[in-house]
């Protein structure tokens, strides 16, 4: 279960070398000024000055004498001017909505025992709910993203809380499994995901300064999947079955409090509204809002159509997104996979329901591992870009740590898999759990990558280009759901080594897909070189003399 960036913005593109190291030519070097609605909507886009702020943008008058608010009129009143300790604090709580989401989706494996026992059905078919939820959440995260940039993220937000809160009622007392699975598609499809929380760090953050938060909030959406399980495994072993729900319902409803009290809307054009009217009331009557303009909040069909289509366009089309989002996604479908497989393994130690949701906090700490190790990454890159400019880097610098990290996952999937051969072989436990960690490493790795590569070199179709990642996470962990089970138990079924074949070849699948992270940092130019998309960014830079002016709609030029 995965966040979409339906909403980041690039921190900066340009033509790179093969060796995608610092180059001397610069092409398209293309960022997303303040008030940018997010690709999952319209991106107004402005160009960068020396020290990667937007330079000042042209003055909106209208014929009446109305003047347009911008960001550069009102600097201090923004998201961007926030202090430092209230921005984390808001993105704090932001960490706490997405894990809250992927709780969601993790934890409901620990109610398939429960279930098959009074509805009479196999535990087969009682997954079927965990799969609808993270299929649902698919594409939940694509349909609410319009929403947020042109409402706001505050009061989507609490739409999508207050929403999937609700539809825990119908599963905590489902009389069968096809309320169930009704309770599950409407909380998926109602789970807002990162279209909204993550477009929140680029409502406060300039793009060459906000890699730290997206590592953040990337760390959440992941750390959400595998704290699922951990905390479930004491509801399984205490509480009755429905308890799941329940402590959802718990979960999420005391998040959508802290949330509706303590969090401001961060959304750039809603604030300028705000203020707009703010200074009309104190008698400064030219000042309105960029919806205020255009007569209102306004979306029509054949635009939400176009959003919403796009990043499925794109992720059928575009060769890095297709490969990188596959990459993403196998790697998150192992963890879902792990949460069914886990079982038949640890229990050859005799580990009880407790020990096997612990077992999962290997996986966690592979995720701490892997988010810190990435800061002094962007550390060293940063400074060089306050240094040489935003655009020192080719955006397959983003990949470059990737290199390092990726093979840690069809590593640890050859030593979890012999190492399940278990204590007949005096194998220890802590050995499977040591893959786990390896396996963690790389699935943060290759999320939080992937991403940032994706922001780097789409520019203003990132938020398209992302969007298909997140999908294919979704998806992926979804079909995983159905089929992680049966995998372990029916290759070789009977077999001598029944638990390590499955293993084995899902390294050998993840060793296939890593390839392609070798190629795009290489030849991540070529390809770009021969997108569409970059093609279309080119031209219309081109047409404007290499200027973006605040307002201007770029991803309706496809």
């Amino acid at each position: 279960m995965r966040t979409t960036l339906r909403d980041l913005f690039p921190a900066s593109r340009r033509s790179g070398s093969d060796d995608a190291t610092l180059n001397e030519s610069t092409s398209i070097s293309q960022t997303y000024n303040a008030n940018s609605t997010s690709a999952s909507s319209t991106n107004e886009v402005g160009e960068k000055g020396e020290k990667g702020r937007p330079e000042p943008t042209r003055r909106k008058t209208q014929g009446d004498g109305r003047r347009e608010l911008t960001r550069d009129d009102c600097e201090e009143e923004t998201g961007y001017r926030f202090s430092t300790a209230k921005k984390w604090y808001i993105i704090t709580v932001i960490f706490i909505v997405q894990v809250s989401m992927n709780f969601n989706a993790s934890v409901y494996g620990n109610a398939v025992d429960g279930m098959t026992e009074e509805f009479g059905i196999s535990a087969q078919a009682a997954r079927v709910g965990q799969a609808v939820f993270l299929i649902a959440y698919a594409f939940g995260c694509e349909l609410w993203a319009p929403w947020s940039e042109e409402y706001g993220r505050w009061i989507v937000l609490q739409l999508s809380l207050g929403l999937v809160n609700i539809w825990q009622l119908p599963c905590a007392l489902a009389p069968n499994l096809g309320s169930m699975v009704v309770g599950r598609f409407l909380g998926g499809i109602s789970s807002a995901g990162g279209s909204v929380t993550l477009g929140m760090v680029a409502d406060m953050w300039d793009a060459d300064d906000q890699q730290y938060a997206v590592a953040y909030v990337v760390f959440s959406s992941v750390g959400g999947s595998v704290v699922g399980p951990i905390v479930g495994a004491f509801s399984q072993r205490y509480l009755d079955w429905r308890w799941v729900f329940w402590l959802q319902l718990i979960f999420g409803g005391a998040t959508q409090i802290l949330h509706f009290f303590t969090v401001p809307e961060t959304r750039t054009t809603i604030m300028l509204d705000r203020i707009a009217k703010k200074r009309r009331k104190a008698g400064d009557t030219k000042w309105y809002g960029p919806n205020e303009i255009k007569g209102g909040h306004q979306l029509d069909f054949k635009e939400v159509v176009q959003i919403w289509i796009r990043p499925f366009r794109m992720f059928l089309t575009e060769p890095i997104v297709l490969c990188l989002s596959l990459l993403s996604g196998f790697s998150d479908a192992l963890i879902f996979t792990f949460i069914e497989g886990f079982t038949p393994v640890y229990q050859q130690w005799g580990f009880g329901t407790i020990a096997l949701g612990l077992s999962f906090i290997p996986i966690l700490i592979g995720y701490v591992i892997a988010y810190l190790s990435f800061l002094p990454v962007f550390y060293h890159d940063n400074r060089n870009r306050k240094r040489f400019g935003s655009d020192v880097y080719a955006p397959e610098r983003r990949l470059w740590w990737l290199l390092y990290t990726a093979p840690l996952e069809f590593m640890g999937l050859f030593i979890f898999a012999w190492t399940s051969l278990g204590p007949a072989y005096g194998i220890p436990w802590i050995a499977p759990m040591i893959a786990s960690a390896m396996i963690g490493v790389a699935n943060y790795a290759i999320y939080m990558a992937t991403i940032d590569y994706m922001v780097a070199a789409y520019g203003p179709y990132a938020a398209s280009a992302t969007g298909g990642n997140g999908f294919a996470r979704d998806l992926l962990a979804g079909i995983a759901a159905m089929y992680s089970t049966p995998f372990y138990e029916n290759i070789t079924a009977g077999g001598k080594y029944q638990l390590e074949y499955p293993s084995t070849i899902l390294a050998c699948l993840a060793f296939v897909v890593t390839i392609p992270i070798y190629v795009f940092y290489y030849k991540g130019a070529w390809f770009r070189e021969r997108s569409p998309f970059a093609e279309s960014l080119g031209s219309a830079r081109k047409d404007k003399h290499g200027k973006r002016l605040e307002g201007e709609r770029d991803e309706e030029k496809l």
